[in-house]
């Protein structure tokens, strides 16, 4: 057991030290925002009673990848399946390079392989939240707009 700040903990996954399942990366790269727990602690006391939402990932699947796409994001569904009772699959041709290049409103996770993550938010989170920072796990940049 080692204990890291989300910063090393990313560089260790970066380097298949250990793994991270799509949201916990998500909310490490959202850690990185504060630089030490007294300011994670400040942050969360100062926005405990402005609400939260509840968020269901949405798995695109891409010819060469796939992304974890979030609310928000403009290819997120307006009514997701939370059920699983719709047995919805979306999935395109396109390739994931292809999807970020056309895209302009993004909150996802992109996914290339099991160890390779990336996340692009470029929307105002609500409820005063904290958008991650975004951090891919293998230096590639689909998109130089972000």
């Amino acid at each position: 057991l080692q204990w890291a700040s989300p910063l090393e903990a990313i560089e260790h996954f970066k380097s298949q030290e250990i793994w991270f399942a799509p949201p916990q990366f998500y909310e490490l790269c959202r850690l990185c925002n504060f630089s030490s727990l007294r300011e994670l602690h400040k942050f969360s006391s100062d926005r405990a009673l402005e609400g939260c939402e509840r968020w269901l990932p949405v798995t695109l699947t891409a010819s060469d990848g796939s992304m974890q796409l979030l609310p928000g994001d403009e290819l997120y569904p307006e009514d997701p399946d939370y059920t699983g009772e719709k047995k919805i699959i979306m999935s395109t041709d396109k390739k994931v390079e292809d999807l970020m290049k056309e895209g302009s409103v993004f909150h996802r996770i992109v996914i290339k392989n099991i160890n390779s993550f990336a996340v692009y938010v470029n929307i105002e989170a609500k409820y005063k939240h904290m958008n991650p920072l975004m951090i891919n796990s293998d230096g590639s940049d689909y998109n130089s707009r972000l």
